[in-house]
């Protein structure tokens, strides 16, 4: 039987960094600021298909203004692949990453922080396509240029810590991605306070772990500060609020609380569903926990129902032209 799955989330890069900075000259300059300051807005209350074509728009811009070796081009690269990552066009997001990565490393170096960023967001690209032996020197790399540029103990470090974690647990390395969460956590709550809502990955990630180990009462700790963090941020119907549902779900499911992991886990689909569309890859994994569960209440229709669906949403996805 098959156990109801935990979701690590990502921590990508925050758009908001990612902006351009500076007194706009041109007309189209002011364009494509004020078109980056809306997909930050909708990126970051998880509007990801809203987003995508004003990125799109704001990089044609800078393109036509500036020429396609510009650095505030690579920014836009970046950006356009963050969303493209996060509305769940993995084959879309990966060539904007590495024009993106190719130009900052150019012009500016192989040590600047630019360059740390876009490594974080194209090595957890990788995870979620199980390509962890691609992704691990990536996150690694990120990690080693925020420790000799920002420090050990900046907020902007916890991304690749965070993603080298989950590559970890993808994998089944418990023991080795444990420290990086931990420190990833003390790294925000000095930064922010116990309050700072970019915890409330951290800890879900941190409590995936626990449940993993069979560390209950600790798993729900974490996850309930976790979904308080999350839906106090970004209201109750944000990614990361379902995030917190569906680990809360996978715990209740180990435990055989079947009916609560139920609920939870349909409010967690039902966020998701919303924010990021019936198709989103996402949708296939708690689609695929909601049929477990099924499965071992012996509700073998219903499963194989969900799991069609499932399956769908998963072939759709890998079949998108690179």
């Amino acid at each position: 039987m098959k156990a109801v799955k935990g979701f690590c989330r990502v921590a990508v890069t925050a758009v908001a960094l990612s902006v351009w900075t500076g007194t706009p000259s041109h007309a189209q300059d002011d364009e494509a600021t004020r078109l980056a300051q809306k997909v930050v807005a909708l990126y970051e209350a998880g509007h990801f298909a809203e987003a995508l074509p004003l990125a799109r728009q704001s990089l044609a811009l800078r393109e036509k203004e500036l020429g396609p070796d510009d650095t505030k081009v690579a920014t836009s690269l970046n950006v356009l692949g963050l969303v493209q990552y996060s509305a769940g066009n993995y084959d879309d997001a990966e060539p904007l990453y590495k024009r993106s990565l190719a130009i900052f490393e150019k012009a500016l170096g192989p040590e600047r922080e630019e360059v740390a960023g876009v490594l974080n967001n194209l090595g957890e690209l990788y995870r979620m396509e199980a390509r962890y032996a691609d992704a691990e020197p990536l996150l690694k790399r990120s990690i080693a240029i925020r420790e000799k540029t920002t420090g050990a103990d900046t907020p902007d470090i916890v991304p690749a810590l965070s993603n080298l974690a989950n590559v970890y647990c993808s994998q089944g390395r418990l023991e080795e991605a444990e420290p990086l969460l931990k420190r990833s956590l003390a790294v925000l709550e000095k930064a922010g306070g116990r309050d700072n809502p970019d915890i409330a990955i951290v800890l879900s990630n941190l409590a995936d772990i626990y449940s993993n180990e069979g560390r209950y009462a600790d798993a729900e700790r974490l996850l309930h500060r976790s979904l308080a963090l999350a839906k106090k941020a970004f209201g109750p119907n944000h990614p990361n609020v379902a995030q917190a549902l569906n680990n809360l779900s996978a715990v209740a499911f180990k435990q055989g609380r079947y009916a609560d992991a139920e609920r939870l886990l349909k409010r967690s689909i039902a966020i998701n569903e919303k924010a990021l569309g019936p198709n989103h890859p996402e949708m296939a994994n708690l689609l695929q926990n909601l049929g477990d569960l099924y499965k071992a209440e012996g509700r073998i229709a219903d499963a194989e129902s969900l799991m069609k669906r499932s399956a769908v949403i998963r072939e759709k996805a890998t079949a998108k032209p690179i």
